[in-house]
């Protein structure tokens, strides 16, 4: 099983560590659809009881992220193009009220952190980094947003998403688009315009999903 792990035999927060360690590898592809979470090889490898394991599946599986099949116990969840297909339209209501609330919050230190992240993006050679710098650059400028719960479910669902967001801007070549489209927002925010940034972030959202299905057959 492909983890990072640690010796948390003394640690307190033991479920939170394993919660995060298990997030991580399933969002970034190191577990696989269908791999199956065997509590006591997880446990072995954390120096850990099967308590915190059993209690870092459990949160992962209310987020979707894992599901319990019969005769296999708990298993990496996958999506369908449906499902995927929801969760790209979900974002798409939601990730655009955040920014349009973030853009009057943005300070003058967020936008120039953001315009970094947006370089370091377009610039990105490695396809096994582009998902986290895609991520952080749109992170960054929802973190301006009071609208709490509002990130917290389009955190959830881009998790859900985001081995397939990784997989459909190396197989479409997406990189060039997205980068200039990620200029586009934020010059957006900079000019101070809440509506263009929010009406780009949908664009931004539903072409990423358009191309998605229209490669999801070939990953």
């Amino acid at each position: 099983m492909k983890l990072k792990t640690m010796d948390i035999s003394a640690t307190a927060s033991a479920s939170s560590i394993v919660f995060d360690a298990l997030r991580k590898a399933i969002i970034e592809g190191q577990l696989e659809e269908g791999e199956p979470l065997r509590q006591d090889e997880i446990a072995r490898l954390f120096n850990t009881s099967r308590i915190p394991v059993r209690e870092a599946i459990s949160r992962l599986e209310e987020q979707g992220l894992v599901k319990t099949q019969r005769y296999k116990g708990a298993v990496v969840a996958g999506l369908s193009p449906r499902e995927t297909a929801e969760i790209f339209d979900l974002r798409a209501l939601v990730e655009p009220e955040i920014i349009r609330n973030a853009v009057p919050l943005m300070s003058k230190e967020l936008l120039a952190d953001a315009r970094q992240k947006c370089a370091a993006f377009s610039s990105a050679t490695d396809p096994m980094a582009y998902g986290d710098l895609n991520r952080d650059f749109h992170e960054t400028l929802y973190s301006a947003s009071d609208l709490k719960f509002f990130q917290e479910i389009a955190d959830n669902a881009i998790d859900r998403v985001e081995r397939q967001i990784r997989a459909q801007l190396v197989m479409s070549n997406g990189m060039e688009r997205a980068g200039r489209e990620h200029f586009a927002i934020l010059e957006a925010c900079e000019k101070g315009d809440a509506d263009l940034a929010s009406n780009l972030t949908r664009e931004h959202i539903h072409g990423a999903k358009a191309s998605l299905l229209k490669h999801l057959p070939e990953a």
